[in-house]
């Protein structure tokens, strides 16, 4: 496969809102020791690109500065050492930054095989969010079969793969959503309770069904005043697992009441985690997640596509909260 020296790319050209996105030819990267080079089918849009673009999130040193954190491709070239994939390998992948861009590189140990039954465009949509939820819902939550979760958001990309991947795996799913519209495609996707948070107190509905226990597990990327109406919705020895902050990182809780119930509060962000901690994530998905996606049991809804060159109208539609599942980028 001859490659091309120059790509079409997004870059961020300052920071700001969604008109900082920007169309340039920009030069092809080599893969470096451990890495693949894929020609991008198609790219993931999540919140963190958004923040990146507001200046709020740089990528981590030595990464690309460009956006994107997940994609889909063709493998297109190898760096030194990869052993796994071959050029011509279908493959999905998490990647620190450089998504947005015909071609991108990633860490061999991040990338997954994707499975024949799935689209480059749904196989785009996993990476970022599943690796996400699997980490802090299953590892950090420790969420087993038969306990009661409740995940925030439950339309968006992570809310959608958390909703999936906990009914899948035999937990009782609460969410919270903002519309009655939003309700019931929660419910759709496997949701048992879906509360509208713009019209109901999700911490006293939690009490009320489950017969005022409260909820084992809850993942929270809101923060701000939901950090204490989460800790009020936990169950004894619950687990609250933070990841992203749209509210506020900071808030004031009662501490007698963590002590009381003996909560644990954690959180995590995956970016600037090792690729030996990703890659390790990648193969537990490999292993237990992907069979259930490849076999239609876990879908990858999909709210909305754009071209590349449009990536700005899909920050739009992310930033307006609108979307009911994963908005993709397609090149």
């Amino acid at each position: 496969m001859t490659l091309p020296d120059v790509m079409k790319a997004v870059v961020i050209e300052g920071k700001g809102g969604p008109e900082v996105l920007q169309l340039r030819d920009v030069a092809v990267p080599q893969p470096g020791k451990g890495e693949v080079l894929i020609k991008v089918a198609a790219a993931g849009v999540n919140r963190p690109d958004v923040l990146q673009r507001q200046g709020n999130y740089p990528a981590p040193k030595g990464h690309s500065e460009l956006p994107g954190l997940e994609v889909s491709g063709v493998v297109a070239a190898l760096g030194e050492g990869v052993e796994r994939l071959s050029i011509g390998d279908a493959v999905l992948a998490l990647v620190a930054g450089g998504g947005y861009a015909e071609y991108t590189a990633a860490p061999e140990v991040c990338c997954i095989r994707k499975p024949d039954t799935l689209s480059f465009i749904d196989a785009a949509a996993i990476p970022e969010t599943f690796f996400t939820v699997w980490h802090n819902v299953f590892e950090r939550g420790e969420l087993k079969a038969g306990e009661t979760f409740l995940v925030h958001g439950g339309t968006g990309g992570i809310g959608v793969t958390a909703i999936q991947l906990a009914k899948a795996f035999g937990a009782t799913v609460f969410t919270t959503v903002g519309s009655d519209e939003k309700c019931a495609a929660a419910r759709a996707l496997g949701a048992d309770i879906a509360i509208n948070y713009r019209t109901q107190d999700f911490s006293e509905i939690v009490k009320n069904e489950t017969g005022k226990r409260g909820v084992n597990v809850i993942l929270d990327m809101v923060g701000g005043d939901y950090i204490e109406k989460n800790i009020r919705a936990l169950s004894d020895d619950g687990r609250l697992v933070n990841i992203a902050y749209q509210k506020g990182s900071t808030a004031t809780i009662d501490f007698m009441r963590v002590m009381l119930k003996r909560l644990t509060i954690t959180g995590s962000t995956l970016r600037i985690r090792t690729n030996d901690v990703k890659g390790r994530i990648a193969r537990a998905i490999e292993e237990k997640v992907m069979p259930l996606i490849a076999a239609g049991r876990i879908m990858v809804p999909i709210d909305s596509t754009y071209p590349l060159a449009q990536a700005a109208k899909a920050h739009e539609r992310m930033e307006s909260s609108a979307h009911i599942g994963k908005i993709v980028l397609t090149i």
